[in-house]
């Protein structure tokens, strides 16, 4: 296990703007500044914050599971067992990290994209990692609402939410 927690150091450590931290309750927790991006445990547990809407769609997609000690948060927790697992923690750990590098991106929109793509992002989580990018003032569109609201996004109506 102290095998895999040295492999998500190793990978996390070179996305830019993180700082490796010892975590409180053993292991690494990863940070953007002084937000936390998740830790992962020396047993092979990642938990990692995400706001409550992406959290359900997670949870609702087996994607990730409820946090073991705070359920009814933004808080997931995901168990690393094999291979498979380690690239999925590394998603997650991605996904939570592209909030925070959002706020501080020159070209918001373009990594965005990128991003997204390279995650593999479902139309579902796009939709809801959205309101992360910030908008240019001289952006401002007089288009209507796409016909899918906001509310059937948090219900979750859609279901091809892809991970690695």
């Amino acid at each position: 296990m102290m095998k895999r927690l040295k492999k998500f150091e190793a990978e996390v450590s070179t996305w830019p703007q993180i700082s490796v931290h010892p975590h409180r309750f053993g292991g690494k927790e990863f940070r953007v500044g002084s937000a936390e991006v998740g830790h992962v445990h020396i047993g092979g547990i990642v938990d990692i914050p995400f706001p409550r809407l992406v959290r359900d769609a997670l949870v609702t997609e087996g994607l990730a599971e409820d946090h073991r000690w705070v359920p009814n948060s933004g808080w997931t927790t995901f168990h690393v067992r094999s291979e498979q697992d380690f690239k999925h923690g590394l998603w997650l750990l991605r996904l939570s990290y592209l909030r925070y590098l959002l706020k501080t991106a020159a070209d918001t929109r373009t990594l965005f994209d990128q991003e997204s793509e390279q995650l593999r992002l479902s139309p579902r989580f796009k939709a809801l990692l959205e309101p992360f990018v910030p908008k240019a003032a001289t952006q401002v569109s007089t288009e209507p609402l796409p016909a899918q609201s906001f509310n059937e996004v948090a219900r979750g109506t859609q279901k091809d939410a892809r991970g690695p």
